[in-house]
């Protein structure tokens, strides 16, 4: 026997889920199918991002962070903390009470929706006016779901290093990094992007001697030059260390430290490590869904091909999130869940992917939309440009944070705004106000003609914008 339902909706990370409840709001029948489950075997919703990925790396970071101010920032405040000491155990509990917490919140949300929750792993089993779907749950069970709309949402896994397999043990990739049971002396991140420059965030605040390794010479290829130079100045300064252009002639993992032989452009060099993540980005997730015998095509890049609108090369057949073209954020996957819902309930869903904002998390953070200025350039734009230091504003010193600064990109004949970097303080926070000013048009005039209250971090947006036209006041 088949359950029949509107929309079938496969995984339920970031963009599975809102989909789902999306979907369920506009009074379409929906079931959400889902196989992740915790370290006890039990089903948990929210994928990658709630259970291993986002949250609880935010979680660490935020620990991490305040056993560093009480080290390094208290005394500056008259603040004399003795006796510090660090607990991984409860700070690992704490993540966790977090991540059940948050992924148990979606299974109200799916009650309260009335979003039917199925455990398992989907796979396409045929088509026709109805597409025909084949759940195997834990058990072994098969259950078979029909359904006249397939929305999926099967998120990424990480990418692996051939020559090095991760063990989870002295190998490690984003799972395993985020439960270190102990502070590892010497630590080896491969990759410096997003992932990695987080998670060795944590670890070298807790104690750790971390060195990153990057194949590509340039740091943060992606983030605005200005600000990635900015933000290698101010981590070396922390204590990480950065090995640019590695090209690695020798991984051995050894049963109490993985030893590294390299080359890079500061010479050769040959390291030993405790733990080595592998944090060398992620991949599209297709495996199992047998997409292939239905004729559901991917891109040359493993992507499953999406016009536009999120359509398949399938009719009725829908895909968004990290197992699609576009950056792998947890927020465009959400809203690629709403447009689509809201296309299948006949109305205009729509992402602007020009104004979708990029954060890494690190300290000072770092946030950006639109484009850079390096991007700018090559596209031949002429543009004039703002830029404002937190050193120069009043509350980034209350908070004790001026590294970094404010930048606006603005069109040089519309003023309009192109795009808005910053690196500092709460930038996660004030990079949506530049967010709302593209999606509507503003310009920097706008900006600066608007009133931030005072004191805040906000002002030196304020300030940047006032910069474009060379007239910022407290600079």
């Amino acid at each position: 026997m088949s359950v029949t339902y509107d929309v079938a909706v496969i995984g339920a990370g970031p963009a599975g889920y809102v989909a789902a409840i999306r979907c369920a709001q506009l009074g379409l029948n929906t079931v959400c199918i889902d196989d992740w489950k915790n370290g006890e075997g039990k089903p948990r919703l929210g994928g990658t991002c709630l259970n291993v990925g986002c949250i609880p790396s935010k979680v660490l970071l935020e620990s991490s962070e305040n056993y560093e101010r009480i080290q390094h920032n208290f005394p500056a405040h008259g603040i004399t903390v003795e006796g510090v000491k660090l607990d991984i155990a409860t700070m690992l509990a704490r993540k966790e009470k977090i991540v059940d917490t948050l992924t148990d919140g979606i299974s109200v949300l799916f009650r309260k929706n009335k979003v039917a929750s199925v455990h398992g792993r989907a796979r396409f089993a045929g088509g026709g006016a109805l597409w025909k779907l084949e759940v195997t749950q834990p058990d072994g069970d098969m259950q078979r779901i029909e359904a006249k709309h397939v929305i999926v949402a099967t998120g990424s896994t990480p990418r692996q290093l051939p020559q090095v397999p991760v063990d989870n043990g002295r190998v490690v990739d984003n799972v395993g990094a985020l439960a270190f049971k102990e502070v590892p002396k010497r630590l080896g991140v491969i990759g410096a992007g997003v992932i990695g420059m987080e998670l060795g965030s944590v670890w070298r605040r807790l104690g750790a001697d971390v060195t990153l390794f990057q194949a590509h010479e340039i740091f943060l290829p992606s983030v605005d030059e200005q600000v990635a130079a900015e933000a290698l100045r101010i981590f070396s300064r922390q204590g990480l260390t950065f090995r640019r252009g590695a090209k690695f002639s020798s991984i051995k993992v050894g049963k109490k430290e993985v030893a590294i032989e390299l080359e890079d452009k500061d010479g050769t060099a040959k390291l030993q490590f405790d733990k080595l993540i592998i944090a060398i980005g992620r991949v599209p997730n297709t495996a199992g869904l047998d997409g292939d015998k239905v004729g559901l095509k991917l891109d040359e890049n493993g992507y499953i091909d999406v016009d536009e609108h999120c359509r398949t090369s399938l009719p009725n057949v829908y895909a968004i999130g990290d197992v699609v073209r576009g950056p792998m954020l947890a927020h465009k996957g959400s809203e690629e869940g709403v447009a689509v819902a809201e296309l299948i309930a006949g109305q205009a869903g729509h992402v602007n992917y020009d104004t979708i904002p990029w954060v890494i998390y690190t300290s000072p953070e770092i946030a950006w939309v639109g484009q850079t200025e390096q991007a700018l350039k090559v596209a031949g734009v002429e543009y004039r440009k703002g830029t404002f230091p937190f050193s120069a504003n009043g509350r980034a010193h209350a908070l004790q944070e001026t590294a970094g600064m404010v930048k606006v990109l603005a069109h040089a004949k519309t003023d309009r705004i192109l795009g808005v970097h910053i690196i500092g303080p709460f930038a996660s926070e004030l990079i949506q106000e530049a967010v709302v000013a593209m999606e509507f048009g503003a310009s920097s005039e706008d900006i600066a003609r608007i009133v931030h209250a005072h004191p805040t971090l906000s002002e030196s947006f304020h300030e940047a914008a006032l910069g474009v036209a060379k007239r910022s006041i407290h600079i």
